[in-house]
């Protein structure tokens, strides 16, 4: 599996990077995975599960606890996943191998970070410090940007004596990507050729990306026909939906739109794809492209979920099709079973962006009325809107709406720039109200604001 960075110093272009998940559908009903699989707060144990099912007589096969294990690593479930693994281990119930140890590797540095990893690794014995584990702590390193301990790691390996496969090269690949160091990509991309270590698909796209990053543009087109024509490598829509969106940026309008034929011809009934297409069509403003592959998606995938109308109301929105983007909004409510404020959230920024911050309110007053919880951030974008027209009586009403719903939405933070105007502007005010507004608004945004533009922020 390739590397996954938490975040990076470069523009990367977001459409390439594609988190393989898959829904495994091997488990029948009322077995081990289908009392586990519904624990999806990370908050809860499953360990409580897996104790009650031995409790139980029931059997304990390593096979089934390595598949949801995978499953749960798929779905992003590092937490579940390490509890399992732990468990699987310390209770001695069932054999634990090397490669074991490697995956239980991988998830403490997911969970508990890298530090953490490195321990552990340093306290395995030698029989269980093979390529897996060390290809393990590696990715570790990769995923934090630790080049020096990657590097450092790549050259403990090759003195072991393992071989360096495409993984490894694609995570060192992945390195010089995540800290801004592509001139260095191509170049590993050919050493890894030169040492007869085949690329994979990810190779190529880790090194299309960085041509595209650095506007060598001849240079990715040379490279994409390279991948085309190699018949171990079957190209997928995310790989044209990259390089179509380096063109778009490039201006090449002519050379964009056939690698967006080519990407819908790969697409079947992915819903992702056809998000991507769609949104690459809005960035040519060609609104029947859009309209036409959304029509296309609806037959093809049957049903549509929260991410696939925030695409498409989101396209609507920057073109300015804001009546168009109201109907499907609307079309959203009458068939969607929980409701996502992240949707209607689109159109309000449309709105606001156009100066229609009334009806930006009033719509949201409308959702309210119908009995809907908004989140903090409805409430904050149309603040935002006003305070680009200094309205700060509206800023200030909107944001006592947004503190009172914060309970529910722990997570969310004021943004800085907000919280230090409205702070500003309550200073010296003097009424209860404001007084208290203050004291909430400060706790709740403190944290976020140590620093801005490299000076103290002083809360007064």
């Amino acid at each position: 599996m390739l590397a996954i960075w938490k975040k990076s110093n470069t523009s990367l272009s977001p459409l390439w990077v594609v988190i393989r998940t898959y829904y495994t559908g091997w488990h029948p009903r009322n077995n081990l995975y289908s009392r586990i699989s519904p624990l999806g707060n990370p908050n809860l144990s499953v360990i409580p599960v897996l104790d009650q099912w031995v409790q139980e007589g029931k059997n304990v096969r390593i096979f089934e606890l390595r598949r949801i294990i995978r499953d749960l690593r798929g779905r992003r479930r590092y937490s579940h996943a390490l509890e399992i693994s732990e468990w699987m281990s310390s209770r001695g119930l069932c054999p634990f191998s090397p490669g074991d140890r490697a995956v239980q590797l991988d998830l403490i540095g997911r969970v508990q970070g890298w530090n953490a990893a490195e321990s552990y690794f340093n306290e395995l014995n030698d029989q269980e410090k093979i390529d897996k584990t060390y290809g393990a702590l590696l990715n570790c390193y990769v995923r934090e940007g630790l080049v020096k301990k990657s590097l450092l790691q790549m050259q403990k390996m090759k003195e072991m004596g393992f071989s360096a496969s495409t993984l490894t090269y694609n995570d060192l690949m992945c390195l010089y990507t995540h800290t801004g160091q592509l001139e260095e990509v191509p170049n590993v991309f050919s050493d890894m050729k030169k040492n007869g270590v085949s690329p994979d698909i990810y190779s190529y796209r880790i090194c299309l990306n960085a041509y595209g990053a650095k506007s060598d543009l001849k240079s990715m087109e040379k490279l994409l026909k390279e991948m085309e024509s190699q018949p171990r490598i079957s190209i997928d829509w995310n790989t044209y939906s990259m390089v179509a969106n380096y063109y778009i940026k490039a201006g090449m309008k002519q050379k964009a739109l056939l690698c967006m034929k080519k990407l819908e011809e790969k697409l079947r009934r992915n819903a992702l794809g056809y998000n991507h297409l769609i949104s690459l069509y809005a960035s040519l403003g060609n609104k029947e492209e859009m309209r036409r592959l959304w029509g296309l998606q609806k037959a093809a995938c049957k049903k549509q979920i929260n991410r696939d109308y925030i695409t498409m109301l989101g396209s609507l929105v920057k073109l300015g099709e804001l009546e168009e983007a109201k109907a499907l909004l609307e079309e959203w409510e009458l068939c969607c079973h929980n409701y996502d404020f992240r949707v209607p959230n689109v159109l309000l920024i449309g709105y606001c962006q156009r100066g229609l911050i009334e009806k930006a309110e009033v719509m949201l007053q409308e959702i309210i009325g119908r009995g809907k919880t908004p989140i903090p951030n409805s409430w904050a974008i149309i603040a935002a809107a006003y305070l680009e027209k200094e309205d700060m009586e509206k800023v200030f009403e909107c944001m006592k709406n947004a503190m009172a719903v914060q309970a529910e939405n722990p997570g969310w933070r004021a943004k800085p720039s907000i919280a230090l105007s409205l702070l500003n502007w309550l200073q010296g005010k003097g009424d209860i109200e404001a007084e208290e507004f203050v004291s909430s608004l400060k706790a709740g945004v403190a944290a976020d604001m140590d620093t801005q533009e490299g000076e103290e922020v002083v809360l007064l």
